[in-house]
Parts: structure tokens; sequence; C-alpha cells
């Protein structure tokens, strides 16, 4: 990507969506869909740190985050009616291809729990050669980004491929290729954005703090994704869970511009901006040349409650579509749903063969086009 295409990419994205907000005094934090848990004051947090009720609702929020604990919506209570609302991608395929038609396909990816499968130990989450190989295929055919809540070094890592796009730290860190795109011009520039940069020295020192004040509390990771904080509690004894959540939150009443978010059985401290996976959708479809484009079609892919902000954006645009990877009915803004990685890695194949298909018929067309105008010509030479 020319220093032009990502100059004009930053001129799209309006300058409030990651600006510092002032965080409002929040309600007590509530296990609800999507929702973050607002920084608490120091006034507020002196006040709570012995509530009893307080303690109970942030540790059903932890629990509410917890894949193994099922959480019925008053939409949907059983499995059933959840997956008429949010069918397999995989069976509805040629639904979705039929939407598609005429679009192109821009692809969004998670990478824990959408590429790799969920492991207690955050720097075991290796994806398989075979996802590798299938993520690589799919490249070839359709503009390819990694958006994660991981920094962006250590997804790249795990995935190793230079021609794809990676957002890493929720979207905080965005890169683009750096080699090897057919969607990126060979010796240009490569897209860089970091809207959260100026945090990065507070970000240092509230994992430093972090690392001291939980190491008491037997299997936490305190991991640091450069633009946020998190904390892994899925080694945690539940029991333990209010306790890891107090010293979290002890820890961020000096830090009033940073916020409490949820995710899967981890807690992530990230800057108070107003920047998300969605936000970052958006920039990287700018970055593309593609901002004001009808003619694309957006697919993200994650199983994460931080996935439901990139979820929303493409169900606001009513362009492209979301596919939610769980096991179980989460209320959600996907569209559609996948079980696990391995039925990730099957939607991908069948995107990658129907290509592949769809651009040999082309090809035969075309030929078959160019052996008829040659007969015209010939026959119009025979008759003069």
């Amino acid at each position: 990507m020319t220093k032009r295409n990502l100059s004009n990419a930053k001129s799209c994205v309006n300058p409030t969506m990651f600006m510092v907000e002032k965080p409002p005094p929040p309600p007590p934090p509530q296990p609800q869909r999507g929702s973050y848990i607002n920084n608490i004051s120091r006034k507020t947090l002196v006040e709570i740190n012995g509530d009893p009720r307080i303690m109970k609702s942030w540790v059903d929020s932890m629990r509410a985050s917890s894949p193994t604990h099922h959480m019925p919506t008053n939409l949907y209570e059983d499995k059933t009616s959840w997956m008429v609302h949010h069918p397999s991608a995989v069976d509805m395929f040629e639904d979705i291809i039929s939407v598609s038609k005429g679009k192109k396909i821009v692809m969004f990816l998670d990478y824990d729990g959408t590429l790799s499968p969920i492991v207690d130990d955050p720097d075991q989450a290796f994806m398989s050669d075979d996802m590798r190989g299938t993520v690589r295929k799919l490249a070839r055919y359709f503009p390819t980004a990694i958006v994660s809540g991981r920094c962006r070094d250590k997804v790249y890592n795990f995935v190793q491929l230079a021609e794809l796009y990676y957002a890493g730290s929720h979207g905080m860190d965005i890169k683009g290729p750096s080699k090897g795109s057919k969607y990126s011009k060979k010796g240009t520039e490569a897209v860089l954005f970091q809207p959260a940069s100026k945090f990065l020295p507070m970000i240092v020192e509230v994992y430093k703090e972090l690392l001291d004040k939980t190491k008491s509390i037997e299997g936490v990771r305190v991991e640091n994704n450069k633009f946020c904080v998190s904390v892994h509690f899925r080694c945690v004894d539940e029991k333990k869970w209010g306790e890891l959540s107090q010293k979290v939150r002890l820890v961020l009443k000096e830090y009033p511009k940073l916020k409490l978010c949820q995710g899967r059985k981890v807690l992530e401290i990230r800057p108070i901006i107003k920047w998300d996976k969605g936000k970052a959708l958006q920039f990287l479809l700018q970055s593309l040349g593609y901002a004001k484009c009808n003619d694309i079609f957006p697919i993200y892919i994650g199983d994460d409650r931080t996935d439901e902000d990139a979820f929303k954006v493409l169900r606001e645009r009513r362009q492209g579509l979301g596919i939610l990877v769980s096991k179980t009915p989460k209320d959600t803004h996907a569209s559609y749903s996948l079980q696990e990685p391995s039925e990730v890695m099957e939607f991908l194949l069948l995107l990658v063969e129907w290509k592949r298909l769809s651009l040999r018929k082309q090809s035969r067309i075309q030929k078959q086009l160019e052996d008829i105008k040659a007969s015209l010509i010939k026959c119009r030479k025979l008759s003069n």
C-alpha cells in the first residue's frame, strides 16, 4: 500500500473515533452482551471494595465470559432455537455465496478460538499447519486480515504469513502486508496505524503492577499486549475470581485513562479511546480503498465478545456478515455460526474452492468469447 493510500485512509477516519473519552460515573457492572466494565473512580472503589453485592456482580460477569458456563438469554432458551436464528455458515454456504454475488469478498479473522483452539497457556495457542495452509490459500483469492486482542507481533509469530493484514491489541496496532500480497504494490510502505501510542508508558506501568499484585493468586497469567494488558483467569480457581477482580480494580484506580473490559476468561485493560475491532475493520476497508464501495462483502469470523463490535458494524452497514464461533448459544450481532476452529477451516476451504472454480469458469468463458471474436474477424475478412 502506498503512502498516498495510507494518507487517504487516515483522512477518511473521523478524528473523534480515537479521542480520549471522559469516563462517566458507571452503574454497578452487569453481565450483559458485549458490555464493557467501565473504569471506576477512586472514591467509588473505596466505597465498594467491601460490598459483597458488587463483588458478586463482578464474579457473575466473569462467569458469563466463560464458554464452560451456559448463560441462556431471554431470546434464545436452547440451542435448537438459537441455531434457527444463527445457522451454520457451512450448511448455509450456498446462501452466503448467493448474497455475495457480484461483490468482492474481504476476510477478517480473529485468532484465538477461531484459527487456533483455546488453551490454558496463551503462549501455546499454536495454529495447525493445515489451518495456516488454508489461510495462505484464502489470501491468494481475497484480501485477508487477522484482528486480534493479542499484541500484533505475537499474533504474527503464530500465523507467520507476511501477505496478510494484522490488527493487534483489539485494532490499536494495525500493519499491512510486508511482502507477497497482490493487494499492495511491491516496494511501497506498508500501512501502519497506532491510535493509542501515547498510552504505551502507562500500559507498561500497569503491566508491572499487575504482575506484582496478582502473583499470589495461583493460575493467573498477566500478558503485555503492547496497547493493552490481559489478565487471564482460565486456570484460576473460580473461588478466587472475586479476589482477582478486586486486585485488578485496585491497580486501575490510579489510572483514570484506562478501562477494564472482559473477554473469554480474560480481564483486559485498555486505553479509554473510541477504538475497537469494529473501528479497525472500518479503517482496514478504508485503507484498501473500499470505504465508499457498495460492491464489497466483508466477512468477519470471531469467537469473543470483543468481536461483537465488528459484527455490529457490519449489521449497521448492511454490508457483509458476521460469523460467531461458539458451541453454546450466545446473544450476538453475528448472522451465522460455526462450532469450532475445525469448522472455520472447513468454511474457509469452501470459499477457496468456490473462488478457484469461479475463476476457472470465467477463464473458460473468456477463452470462448475470444475464439468467437477471432472467428467473426476471420469470416469478415473472407467476405471482403
